[in-house]
C-alpha cells in the first residue's frame, strides 16, 4: 500500500465547500468520484486545508493509501472524468506515515477587493466601492502579528482544540485592479480570513480605530467581527511543506 500526496486546484463557485457532506455538492466529494470511476475502486481522501463555500484554491493537497501506481497519465484520464472547475495538477508518492495536513509548515491565503465594476472579477473578487486608506489597512494588518489568540475570528460551532495560530505575514497589496489581503500563518481557524479582511474594512473606510481593531481581537467574540465578505473573494493560494519534502518522489 502507497500513500500518495494530490496537488489540486479549483473554483469553489458550485461547491458547498471542500469537505464532502451529506446533502451537497463539494471538491472533495468530486475528486473521490473521479479516482473511484477511473480505478473502479473506492477512495477516503484526507485534505490539507478545509475551505468554505465559494472559496477557491490555487494549490490544496489531499492525501490518500492506494495499493497501485498512479502516474500523470492517470492524472490526464481523471481530469477528463472530473468537472472542468476542479484540476488535478501532479500526484507524488511519499512515505507511509506522511500527512498533508499536519505535516504542512503554513497555508497562504489572499482575499481581493475591486472597487470599479468589472464584469471578469464578478466571480473571484469582492465587489466594495467605497474608499479605502491602504496605510491604515496594513496598520491593521501588521498589528495581528503581535497575537496568537484567533477565538474573535473563528466562526462558532468549531470542533478545533486551539484557537493559537502562529501569523507570518499580513499585508494589503495592489495586484493589477485589485486591493488585496494577503496572509500566512501555521494554521487558520474556520471563516478566519474573512473575518479579518471584514473587520479590517472597517479601519480602511475610518469607520474603526487600530485602537478598537485591537480590542476586538483581545475580546474573543466572534460576534464583535465581521464575517460578511463573500467567500468567492478569498483564494488558497499556497499549502507549505518543509524543504525537500517532495524532493526524490
Amino acid at each position: 500500500m502507497s500513500r500518495y500526496f494530490l496537488e489540486v486546484s479549483y473554483k469553489g463557485n458550485n461547491y458547498s465547500g471542500f469537505q464532502k457532506q451529506e446533502n451537497a455538492n463539494s471538491i472533495q466529494s468530486e475528486i473521490e468520484k473521479a479516482f473511484g470511476i477511473f480505478f473502479r475502486s473506492p477512495f477516503d481522501m484526507t485534505c490539507s486545508s478545509r475551505t468554505d463555500t465559494a472559496v477557491h484554491a490555487l494549490q490544496n493537497f489531499l492525501h490518500f493509501d492506494f495499493d497501485g501506481a498512479i502516474d500523470h497519465n492517470s492524472l490526464y484520464h481523471i481530469n477528463a472524468i472530473m468537472p472542468p472547475d476542479i484540476v488535478a495538477k501532479n500526484i507524488y508518492r511519499l512515505e507511509s506515515d506522511a500527512h498533508c495536513r499536519f505535516d504542512a509548515v503554513s497555508r497562504e491565503y489572499k482575499y481581493y477587493i475591486y472597487r470599479k465594476k468589472n464584469v471578469f472579477l464578478l466571480d473571484r473578487a469582492h465587489y466594495y466601492p467605497y474608499g479605502l486608506d491602504m496605510e491604515k489597512l496594513n496598520q491593521a494588518a501588521f498589528s495581528l502579528l503581535k497575537f496568537t489568540d484567533f477565538t474573535t475570528f473563528s466562526k462558532r460551532r468549531t470542533q478545533v482544540k486551539t484557537f493559537e495560530c502562529s501569523m507570518i505575514r499580513s499585508e494589503w497589496v495592489i495586484e493589477n485592479d485589485c486591493i488585496v489581503y494577503s496572509v500566512e500563518a501555521n494554521r487558520f481557524l474556520r471563516g478566519m480570513v474573512r473575518g479579518l479582511t471584514g473587520t479590517m474594512l472597517h479601519v480602511g473606510r475610518n469607520k474603526m480605530s487600530i485602537t478598537e481593531f485591537e480590542n476586538i481581537i483581545q475580546s474573543g467574540d466572534s460576534s464583535k467581527a465581521d464575517f460578511s465578505v463573500p467567500g468567492h473573494g478569498l483564494f488558497l493560494v499556497a499549502v507549505n511543506y518543509p524543504e525537500n519534502y517532495f524532493l526524490n518522489v
